[in-house]
């Protein structure tokens, strides 16, 4: 572990855990309990953001926990790519709070104490993977958060949560257990060692080991890592939508698939590398393996009148992109898939507080009931309709930032297969999102819907709005996120 030791570190980590336990201990009133929920985001957030000036100064800070055995210990790490989704999810969890509380209040939900409780120890786990300075250490936090986010999917406690949940649970716990460890365990005893590459290039793993070894272990990861909803094993994204909305946009924005994509594409870059991937063709085969789940996700997506459930699809497609870009194994399709990590955040959340909030205002779940929706709702609906331009690649939103890099990449490794792809996924991006926003402000309300609709309290119109505003400023902006990116690639 080399690197200028620091105890923020542990600190960030801390932190959402005693937001867990303040928040326990404050559960019988609402409003201190919401404020510990708070002050343990802000205080997360404000612990990152102090790491960021030495990390951007090219320096890696880091916090040994313990070892456990030579090579084999509980380390913290921040460096440029651990603050990508550290940043976007610390702050991103501040928003969530206050619209949590919205949410939950207004339908006066069961259970809000457990609820913000497992929310905090959600973040715990997913701080620690951002963080994480090993595989060990990224493996412990990962099984974290599935442990911690399966009561918010069974939140309801009815038939269908307790079915959704225990498919969420079952599938990645054994993929990772079945998959993730055997292949940490060669891992350790052909390295001796489980801590990440300090570049990109070069990985862990000994040139002595042999290519087929290699890619054994290498696709072992690629489909363990199961939360990155790659087909196929990805069918327990849209069963575990039947959680309260702010919980799908954990799962969907902050915490458990940004996890999932996160451990991927740093497991391709720091233990395997980019120049053993190219040297064994990984690289363009992997994208070729997740571009089948970035059409087909689009396609089911199109096939869907529950909006959390064309949002669930779109998102199985959309974190594909990140895992593509990685794979293409090119300078600018590394920076538009890991900046992508960054970017499907702050737009996949607004769409998921704006679902919550219709939801709220007007207990409606399907796409064939919101038309005209728009006229009545229009911040809601105009902060959708720009998380949908982002999600499409649309300037000067977010996502074209990455739909650019991602074509550059695909062009620089001479695939016109990858450039079909991504043209394909744009056209059915459009496809299954224009539609809801044409509807909402240009459809008319369906016979027999005389309700006069309003927008959903302002604690949660607040948050939709900012990460709406947010996704613009870095599509016209892109320069914060990016260069932790190009200090990752370069």
């Amino acid at each position: 572990m080399d690197g200028i030791t620091d105890i923020r570190l542990l600190l960030a980590v801390l932190a959402p855990l005693a937001g867990a336990a303040a928040v326990m201990a404050t559960g019988k009133r609402p409003n201190v309990r919401e404020t510990m929920s708070f002050l343990s985001a802000v205080t997360l957030f404000g612990l990152v953001a102090s790491l960021a000036p030495q990390v951007l100064a090219g320096k890696t800070l880091v916090y040994r926990v313990c070892e456990l055995l030579p090579g084999l210990s509980v380390g913290l790490r921040a460096d440029a790519l651990s603050m990508v989704f550290a940043l976007a999810a610390s702050f991103l969890w501040i928003l969530t709070v206050f619209y949590s509380a919205g949410y939950m209040r207004g339908l006066q939900e069961h259970a809000q104490t457990r609820f913000n409780v497992c929310f905090a120890l959600a973040l715990f786990g997913a701080i620690g993977c951002a963080l994480a300075d090993n595989l060990f250490t990224l493996y412990l936090f990962y099984e974290v958060v599935s442990v911690c986010t399966y009561p918010l999917v069974a939140h309801h406690q009815d038939e269908e949560s307790y079915a959704g949940a225990q498919k969420y649970l079952v599938y990645l716990a054994s993929t990772a257990k079945a998959l993730i460890l055997p292949a940490m365990a060669l891992i350790y005893a052909l390295t001796g060692s489980l801590d990440f590459a300090h570049n990109i290039r070069d990985g862990i793993l000994p040139a002595a080991v042999g290519g087929p070894i290699v890619t054994g272990l290498y696709i072992c990861c690629l489909l363990g890592f199961a939360k990155n909803g790659v087909m196929p094993f990805h069918s327990w994204l849209p069963s575990a939508m039947v959680a309260p909305t702010p919980v799908s946009a954990l799962l969907h924005a902050v915490a458990v698939v940004k996890v999932g994509v996160f451990s991927t594409v740093r497991v391709m870059l720091f233990v395997f590398g980019t120049v053993r991937m190219a040297d064994l063709n990984l690289g363009l085969p992997t994208a070729y393996f997740v571009s089948f789940t970035i059409v087909t996700a689009s396609i089911i997506a199109l096939s869907k009148d529950n909006l959390k459930a064309r949002l669930a699809y779109s998102t199985v497609s959309q974190l594909s992109y990140v895992i593509l870009g990685v794979a293409l194994l090119k300078p600018a399709g590394i920076e538009g898939g890991l900046v992508h990590i960054a970017n499907h955040a702050f737009a996949k959340i607004t769409l998921f507080f704006c679902a919550g909030a219709i939801y709220v205002a007007t207990h409606k779940k399907n796409i064939s009931e919101m038309s005209g929706l728009g006229r009545s709702m229009p911040v809601t609906f105009g902060a959708f309709a720009i998380a949908s331009l982002s999600m499409i690649g649309a300037p000067p939103v977010a996502g074209f930032v990455t739909k650019w890099h991602l074509l550059v990449g695909a062009m620089d490794a001479g695939s016109l297969a990858i450039l079909a792809v991504l043209i394909t996924s744009t056209l059915l991006n459009v496809a299954y999102f224009a539609p809801v926003v044409y509807q909402a402000f240009f459809g008319q309300p369906p016979a027999g819907d005389h309700h006069h609709h309003h927008e959903a309290p302002l604690a949660m119109v607040i948050p939709l709005s900012i990460t709406a505003i947010i996704s613009v400023v870095i599509g016209i902006y892109p320069d914060f996120f990016m260069q932790f990116i190009k200090a990752v690639v370069l």
